[in-house]
């Protein structure tokens, strides 16, 4: 497979959100991931495949060469850290936000806030900026339902409508970042398969520009 050009996507909005720039680069899928029970798709080309994987684990196997190129919201590589990683494109899809959100007035009583997220990394960096000092709970799914429970303060976590966070009594507080997806690069791939990413790249970015 060294001569296949392996891009890693992972279910949902953002690759139904990447399809229409795939198409615009000439690559289409001739398998549904919705449907397909395989992990690498074929494509429309012969030299084109798709990994199907978890969002989270994107910049890992881009990072580790298992996929020369990805797709990945900002969330994650802020929480991956993005080493060993180009990130030569931003694709102006999946738009979120990364917020700090929780009831409107609370005061639970500690001394030090908690604060239940996912984004580990991102929440201390934050927070050691700020130079507040928190305690952060690290939690999977389900977010919202710490600080009703009591389990936190708050919560660190995207937000697109900002409905689910309304229905369980919370609200955004504090922005921490504007959140798309972006195109990663392997940088040994860059090397070898400079010509195909690069041409790959560019007719990313013009369906970028025209969309």
């Amino acid at each position: 497979m060294n001569d296949t050009l392996t891009i890693a996507l992972s279910k949902g909005r953002i690759f139904k959100e990447t399809l229409p720039l795939l198409a615009a680069a000439g690559i289409t899928p001739t398998d549904d991931p919705d449907s397909s029970r395989k992990l690498i798709l074929d494509t429309n080309r012969d030299d084109v495949k798709l990994v199907i994987i978890r969002a989270s684990d994107v910049p890992t196997y881009v990072c580790y060469g298992a996929a020369d190129v990805g797709v990945a919201g900002k969330d994650v590589l802020m929480e991956h850290g993005g080493e060993g990683l180009y990130e030569p494109l931003d694709l102006k899809i999946a738009r979120c936000r990364l917020m700090v959100a929780g009831p409107e007035h609370s005061d639970s009583g500690r001394r030090r806030m908690r604060i239940a997220t996912k984004y580990i990394n991102s929440t201390r960096r934050y927070y050691a900026d700020r130079r507040e000092q928190v305690e952060i709970i690290k939690l999977y799914g389900s977010m919202e339902l710490a600080p009703i429970v009591g389990l936190a303060d708050r919560i660190v976590d995207v937000v697109d409508t900002g409905n689910t966070l309304k229905a369980n009594g919370l609200k955004p507080l504090e922005h921490i970042a504007d959140i798309s997806s972006r195109l990663v690069v392997n940088k040994a791939s860059m090397k070898m398969k400079h010509a195909r990413i690069t041409d790959f790249i560019e007719k990313l970015r013009a369906a970028c520009e025209k969309s």
